[in-house]
Order: C-alpha cells, then structure tokens, then sequence
C-alpha cells in the first residue's frame, strides 16, 4: 500500500504543475495577439520610413543627416540587449544572450571601449553570474512595451552619436517574423545607414526614384532620419516582447503535454499497483478459508 500512496503523492504533484503551465500557457496566448498586433502595426510603418530614408541616403543630395554618417574608427561602441523579466520561456534568452557573449568577445579583440545596457531581470542576472559590467538596466518593459520610454532611450543614443561621445550602435534581440519563425539577431541601430535591410535592397537595385522636396531635403531629413531610427529601436522592442510570449507559450505546452503524459503513466503505475495489492488480499483471504477447512 505504501507504494500505491507513494503514486498517489505524485500524481497528485503532477495534476498540480499541470494546472499552473496550463494557466501560463492561455496568458501567455492572450498576451502574444495584443503583442503581435502591436508589432504588425509598427512593421509597415516603421519600414516605409526605412525605404525613404534608404532612398534619401543613396540619392546625390548635398545634405547628409549625422545619424547617416558612419564612423571610419568605432571605438566607442553601445550594446542593447532585449531580455526577459521572466523565465519558463524555453531558449529565448539563452539565444540572445549567446548573441551578446559573441559581441562582446569581439569588442575585447577589437580593444573598443563597449558600454551596455541590458533590458530585463534574465539579461542582468545573466551578465553579473558572467562578471560582466553594465552600464544601464530596463526593468520595466513587459509585453507592451510603451512608445514614450523607448524613445527617451533612443533619443539618448541619437544625441550621443551627433556629439560624437558614440561610435556605433548596436542591439540584440529576438526578431519576429511569423508566428513560427522568431530569431535571435545582431543589428546595428547607428549609423542609420546600416539599420535596415531594405536599404540593402534598393541600393542594389538602384532605386530610380526621384523626390521633390517641401520646404526643403535639409528640414525633411531632420525630421525623417531620427523618426525612422526611434521607430526602429521600438520595433526591436515589439518584436521582443511578441517573441517573448511565443517562446512561452510553445514552452508552457510542450510542459502541459509532458504532464499529460506522466498523467497517464501514473496512473498506469496505480492502477497495476492497486491490482496487485488487491490480488494479493484476495489469496491471503483464500489461504485463510482454507486454513480454517
């Protein structure tokens, strides 16, 4: 009997861990389509921004925005890492944080003066368990991250590089794609002239667009080239926190099925032992008639 109570203890254990991933997993889903909605919304804009800028940057303008102009020696250089507060979200920080390990291993060959800065309880935890230094924490931003905080990050940066006081900027995050795809990536934020693909695009294709400037290119630029870099470090943000919510859920599922089945297999392992004990009264019984015969 005490095997069978023994079962019991851990089946009981299990239905109980069940509950909690099962509860984890239905936020976690709630709060992925507010995330993903949010960072749908942004990706159109925040791309078309993108697309002029990159336009802008190729064409023959006599103007050119500091945040375009890159550094030929990078040698003071930020890194932004994008981190979870929380864990039980599978190997999402642990990619971005191989990641940011590399980056940093490269800024200590190169002999650039890296400075840090790290968004998340996992990412800090992470870095001091490493006896790594940063400089700056984010501990506020959850699956909805807001607009106003990212930008007095991203306004910070931007006035650092037109001082010249930085070099280079760069983030490290988990990218969103499709609800299947999410990838931990390495971009460079400043200069803006590295900071999207579509960039890439249309100066390989030479791009033949031809634009006419009201009031004029100088106070456009002024204004086009910072909102395109403040709207992309808040992309960066969107994706994280969408992705963050995918890798949990997908994980809380996969411990919600694990509990299913050691669900069944403990009860397979009760049910044999309950037989066997029954069985086993029953031929004591039978042994006793006997005796009494």
């Amino acid at each position: 009997m005490a095997n069978a109570r023994a079962i019991v203890k851990r089946l009981k254990a299990v239905k109980n861990v069940r509950k909690i991933t099962r509860t984890m997993e239905l936020i976690a889903t709630a709060r992925f389509k507010k995330a993903m909605d949010r960072a749908t919304e942004a990706a159109a804009y925040t791309k078309k921004l993108a697309e002029i800028v990159a336009d802008l940057s190729a064409g023959d303008l006599e103007f050119s925005h500091p945040l375009l102009e890159a550094r030929e020696a990078q040698k003071k250089c930020v890194l932004l890492i994008l981190t979870s507060n929380r864990g039980l979200c599978g190997g999402y920080n642990g990619a971005v944080l191989r990641l940011a390990m590399q980056r940093i291993k490269e800024a200590r060959e190169l002999e650039q003066d890296l400075r840090i800065e790290v968004s998340g309880k996992r990412g800090t935890a992470f870095l001091k368990f490493s006896g790594i230094e940063w400089d700056e924490q984010y501990l506020d931003f959850e699956d909805q991250p807001a607009f106003d905080a990212v930008d007095e990050i991203a306004s910070r940066f931007a006035e650092a590089y037109v001082r010249e006081e930085i070099d280079r900027v760069d983030v490290v995050y988990t990218r969103f794609k499709t609800v299947s795809r999410q990838s931990a990536v390495m971009e460079t934020l400043l200069p803006v002239g590295d900071l999207a693909e579509e960039q890439d695009d249309a100066k390989a294709g030479g791009s033949d667009l031809q634009y006419e400037f009201l009031p004029s290119a100088e106070e456009i630029l002024e204004e086009i080239v910072p909102a395109s870099f403040k709207a992309r470090v808040f992309k960066c943000f969107l994706d994280a926190a969408v992705s963050e919510q995918i890798a949990r859920m997908v994980a809380m599922k996969g411990a919600t099925e694990n509990a299913d089945e050691m669900i069944r297999d403990f009860s397979q392992q009760y049910n044999r032992a309950r037989q066997s004990q029954i069985t086993s009264e029953l031929a004591e019984i039978i042994g006793g008639a006997a005796a009494l015969e």
